[in-house]
C-alpha cells in the first residue's frame, strides 16, 4: 500500500468522522441547481511525502498525470495565464474571451523582481538560489499577490511553496488556502511532488520531503458518499516517477 493511499484515506477519514460542517452558513459555491454547496471541512490539515521513498501518486483512483503536469509547467515553466498555451481543458470557464485568466498563477510567476544581482521572476530566483545560495532560508515563492487579487480570474488556492536544502535533498513546503479533497487532492500532490523532482534535478540535488499544508481541507455534501466509497477500494504499490537524466534546463 502506497504511502500517500495511506495518508489520504485517514486525511478524509479524519473530516468524514470529525470535521465541521458549513450547513446553514453564507456560503460562496452553489450546485448547478443554485442549491448552496456545503462542505465538511478540518482546519489546517498536513500531510508529509518521502519522496526518497515513493512517487506519492494515488492508486485508490486514476488521476491524470499527464494534463497535472501540463498545468504546473503552464504556471512554473511557461509562466503563462491564457488558456491557449494549455493542453486540457481545466481552464476555460475562468478564461475571457481572449484567453487570459488575469494576473493570476502564471502570470505571477513571470512577473520581475529587484534583487542585488539582479531581477529575477520567482521561479528564476528560486533556481538561482538552489544553485547558488543552498543554504539560504529564503527560497520562497508566493503568487497570493493583494495588489493584483482584483484582477484575478480566480484566487489563488495552492499558492506558495518555500523550498530548503536538507544535506544534498530538496525539500519543500506547499502552502494552500483551501482544497476540495475528491476533485484535487491527488492532482496537487502529485504535481507538486513532480515540481520538486525537476528543481532538484536542474539544481544538481536529489529529491527530499514534499510537505502539503491545507488551510481548508474540505469534502462537498453531494461527495461524502463518493468519498466513502472511495476510501474502501483496494490499493497497490506506489508507482515510479522518473525524469530523463540528461534534461538538466527547466527551459527545455
Amino acid at each position: 500500500m502506497s504511502k500517500a493511499d495511506q495518508q489520504f484515506v485517514s486525511m478524509c477519514r479524519d473530516i468524514l468522522d470529525h470535521g465541521t460542517t458549513t450547513e446553514g452558513q453564507k456560503v460562496r459555491p452553489v450546485w448547478e441547481d443554485g442549491t448552496p454547496a456545503y462542505t465538511i471541512k478540518n482546519f489546517g490539515v498536513t500531510a508529509r511525502y518521502d519522496l526518497r521513498e515513493e512517487f506519492p501518486a494515488l492508486t485508490l483512483r486514476r488521476t491524470a498525470l499527464k494534463s497535472a503536469m501540463d498545468e504546473i509547467l503552464w504556471i512554473y515553466q511557461k509562466k503563462s495565464n491564457n488558456v491557449h498555451d494549455l493542453n486540457s481543458h481545466i481552464w476555460d470557464e475562468w478564461a475571457d474571451e481572449t484567453g487570459s485568466i488575469g494576473k493570476a498563477y502564471g502570470y505571477q510567476m513571470g512577473v520581475k523582481h529587484k534583487y542585488r544581482e539582479g531581477e529575477f521572476d520567482m521561479i528564476d530566483r528560486v533556481i538561482y538560489d538552489l544553485k547558488n545560495n543552498p543554504c539560504s532560508r529564503r527560497i520562497m515563492t508566493n503568487m497570493y499577490n493583494f495588489a493584483d487579487l482584483s484582477e484575478m480570474a480566480l484566487y489563488p488556492c495552492a499558492y506558495s511553496m518555500t523550498f530548503n536544502v536538507v544535506e544534498d535533498r530538496l525539500c519543500a513546503i506547499l502552502n494552500q488556502r483551501s482544497q476540495d479533497m475528491l476533485a484535487a487532492n491527488a492532482w496537487n500532490v502529485a504535481q507538486y511532488a513532480a515540481l520538486i523532482h525537476m528543481l532538484a534535478q536542474v539544481t544538481g540535488l536529489k529529491p527530499g520531503e514534499f510537505v502539503h499544508v491545507i488551510a481548508d481541507a474540505h469534502i462537498y455534501d453531494r461527495h461524502m458518499s463518493i468519498v466513502e466509497e472511495l476510501i474502501k477500494r483496494p490499493v497497490y504499490p506506489a508507482p515510479k516517477f522518473e525524469l530523463d537524466p540528461d534534461i538538466k534546463d527547466f527551459y527545455d
